[in-house]
This record gives structure tokens, C-alpha cells and sequence, in this order.
């Protein structure tokens, strides 16, 4: 389940945490956080009118790539849990854009992460376009 709004400053979508996204103990394992956060980016671009398979396409295609990702592992989460994940923008630099992100539990903070995307296409950097910069409300520094 995954159920999206836009929020002040950034994003949110919402996450129900299933069997598959847990170890063997029943705690989230880390890796499904990537997932989680990835959607959460994935749904900002979504929410600003723009549509991810339209950056692909054409002689113009263009993508995000992680290029950084520190994260900061506060609680666990548990198998239906109902989470959100916050995606703000914070800056951008050219060919990347820098991002905050958590993923709460009702008040409280699981993850705190901090993400570098590079935007990329023909296999090299790509200065973001100004239509995307301008809906994330960042200026390039």
C-alpha cells in the first residue's frame, strides 16, 4: 500500500510494512528502507506533474542516480506497520539535487536520511532541468 500527498517544504507518502519486507525476525530489514525512501523520491517527481517515464524517453532521456545516501538507523520498524515517508528537497547543484528523508511511525522517527542524487543520461551527468528545479522550488547553487 502505497498512498501519496504533498506536504509543506516536501512529501509524503504512506507505506504499510508486509512479510516480505522483514528478516527472519520480523523487523524491517535494512535494505527495504532503500526501497521505501526510493518511492518516496520517485512520488515528489510524481506529485510536481511530472512523470518519470517522460524523463526517460526520448532523445533527451534522463534518470536520477544515487551517488550518496547517509542514513541514520534511530527504531525498528515491524511487519504492518503503517509508515510515512517525508521527502524534502534541499539543494541543487548543477547535475545534482541533495534531499532529506525519515520514515516515521505516527510521531516517531525510525530513519533520518540524507540523499545526493546525480541526474544522468547518454551514460554522464546532466545539469537538472529547469522545469523540475523550478516545481522542487531549489535554485541552483
Amino acid at each position: 500500500m502505497t498512498e501519496s500527498n504533498a506536504a509543506p517544504a516536501g512529501h509524503r507518502i504512506s507505506v504499510r510494512v508486509y512479510y516480505e519486507d522483514t528478516d527472519f525476525s520480523g523487523v524491517v530489514y535494512h535494505a527495504s528502507y532503500l526501497r521505501f525512501m526510493e518511492r518516496g523520491r520517485t512520488e515528489l517527481i510524481r506529485a510536481l506533474g511530472i512523470e518519470q517515464r517522460e524523463l526517460f524517453d526520448g532523445d533527451q532521456a534522463l534518470g536520477f542516480a544515487v551517488r550518496r545516501m547517509t542514513i541514520d538507523f534511530v527504531r525498528p520498524a515491524v511487519m504492518d506497520d503503517l509508515l510515512t515517508v517525508e521527502t524534502r528537497p534541499t539543494l541543487a547543484r548543477g547535475a545534482t539535487m541533495e534531499l532529506d528523508q525519515r520514515i516515521l511511525r505516527g510521531e516517531e522517527v525510525l530513519i533520518t536520511a540524507q540523499v545526493k542524487v546525480a541526474c544522468v543520461g547518454g551514460g554522464k551527468a546532466r545539469r537538472i532541468p529547469d522545469v523540475l528545479r523550478h516545481r522542487l522550488g531549489l535554485e541552483i547553487v
